[in-house]
């Protein structure tokens, strides 16, 4: 157990941005990894309401 929490605790805090139309902020996800430059919104709901 001690070593799976040593591990968790040394990862690197995930980047955030915030949306463009809630202006909320939102976390990095695996899936924006290529393209998170050009990500501006946190859902496909915010997209569609820009």
């Amino acid at each position: 157990m001690a070593r799976h929490s040593a591990r968790h605790s040394a990862r690197q805090p995930k980047p955030t941005k915030t949306c463009a139309v809630c202006q909320r902020p939102f976390e990095w996800r695996k899936k924006w990894e290529k393209v998170w430059d050009e990500v501006k919104y946190c859902s496909e709901r915010c997209r569609r309401a820009r």
